[in-house]
């Protein structure tokens, strides 16, 4: 039975300032009549634009959830990325993330807190980033980007031209990179790029960057994760995504991995999860998922 999303959340855009400097834009989405059971916040993929998520965080909204969602601090609506041409992407991880997450709780401070992370959004989440008082959180393709580990040989050449050769001469060039031309997202900054370029070329990914503390991070976080990838994914396989998440030793965390069948469609990738085609199939495994963890009953 299909669910109508559409008309069932209030809407606010909201500026949420960042102590280390600049600001964070963003929407905040509240049940049109009845005060919000839990609160998601749901943290982005490098470079992968708030509207992607809305679909979703509306769904979200409609059967009784706040939720949050935003662009990285020189992405999107947060800022131009030429102006942040010094983030590097483990500001995004230690600094907007916990900042967006303490915002939601000050703004929502009785109901309980769960959080989304998309790809580099769930790395953040699985080093302990943003998780304070965190009932749960799902982690969606968040997978050691290890452009080796690609399956593909074409869609491995062509990471490997993006990350080591075109990012980087641009980040350089123009202080930025032109992620829309490069067809990686969003325009980024070029410190960003160039971090993750240097991850991508090491077998633990930033696991092996001394100044992350990640396997340490990694084995502090408690709180309970569900990490989902997709069979089609051409990026997060199941081996990288575990390279992630079994150094959680302390977490609860439960994996599964959706195939394009299940969702009544014929492909999610890594970014498809969030289309509305699955709204009536993998958005409800999540939905309940959340659900279970805030204490509310399936629905």
């Amino acid at each position: 039975m299909r669910t109508n999303d559409t008309g069932e959340a209030v809407r606010e855009r909201v500026a949420i300032d960042v102590p280390a400097g600049g600001t964070i834009a963003g929407t905040v989405r509240t049940p049109s009549a009845r005060p919000p059971a839990a609160v998601v916040v749901i943290h982005p993929a490098t470079a992968v634009p708030e509207r992607l998520y809305s679909g979703f965080a509306d769904h979200l909204a409609a059967h009784g959830f706040a939720v949050v969602t935003y662009d990285y601090r020189g992405t999107g609506a947060s800022g131009n990325p030429r102006t942040h041409r010094d983030l590097r992407m483990r500001d995004w991880m230690e600094t907007d993330v916990p900042t967006v997450a303490a915002w939601a709780r000050g703004r929502f401070p009785d109901p309980p807190h769960l959080a989304v992370g998309h790809s580099i959004g769930g790395h953040a989440l699985a080093l302990a980033n943003g998780t304070e008082g965190l009932a749960g959180f799902v982690a969606v393709a968040s997978h050691a980007g290890v452009t080796k580990t690609i399956p593909a040989a074409s869609e491995r050449l062509r990471v490997w031209a993006i990350l080591r050769v075109l990012g980087p001469v641009t980040s350089h060039l123009f202080g930025y990179v032109p992620g829309r031309r490069l067809g990686v997202g969003e325009d980024m900054p070029g410190a960003a790029m160039r971090e993750w370029s240097r991850w991508s070329r090491s077998p633990g990914y930033f696991f092996d960057d001394p100044g992350m503390n990640a396997r340490e991070r990694a084995a502090s976080t408690t709180t309970d994760v569900l990490a989902i990838g997709f069979s089609d994914d051409p990026w997060a396989t199941p081996a990288q995504i575990d390279a992630i998440f079994d150094r959680l030793t302390a977490a609860e965390v439960e994996r599964r991995t959706y195939t394009p069948e299940q969702g009544g469609v014929a492909a999610i990738g890594h970014t498809g999860f969030f289309r509305r085609a699955l709204r009536d199939t993998l958005w409800g495994d999540v939905r309940d998922w959340l659900r279970g963890k805030a204490g509310l009953p399936h629905g």
